[in-house]
């Protein structure tokens, strides 16, 4: 796998796009441990879940389309949370 530096964000994009990774973990784990016999709290978090990943990506596609940051076929996008900087990364 090869990692490049492709650009950074400001402080506050950053802490935008760490407060949706750390909600989308946080659903993700609880998605894990609900009973589907909860039907309601379940498709709650389904929903709240995919509604994340949603703005998850618009935020990835907004800010790679302002910075014009580079980016593959296969690649990914990648935030070092303590740095500010976007890194790709390819298989």
């Amino acid at each position: 796998m090869e990692k490049k530096k492709v650009g950074i964000v400001t402080p506050e994009e950053r802490d935008e796009i760490q407060k949706l990774f750390k909600r989308h973990s946080g659903l993700t784990d609880l998605a894990k441990i609900i009973s589907v016999e909860n039907v309601e709290l379940y498709e709650k978090v389904v929903n709240d879940l995919g509604e994340t990943n949603t703005t998850f990506q618009d935020w990835w596609n907004k800010k790679g389309e302002k910075y014009k940051w580079e980016s593959a076929e296969n690649g990914r996008w990648q935030i070092n949370f303590e740095t500010c900087e976007i890194y790709l990364v390819t298989p």
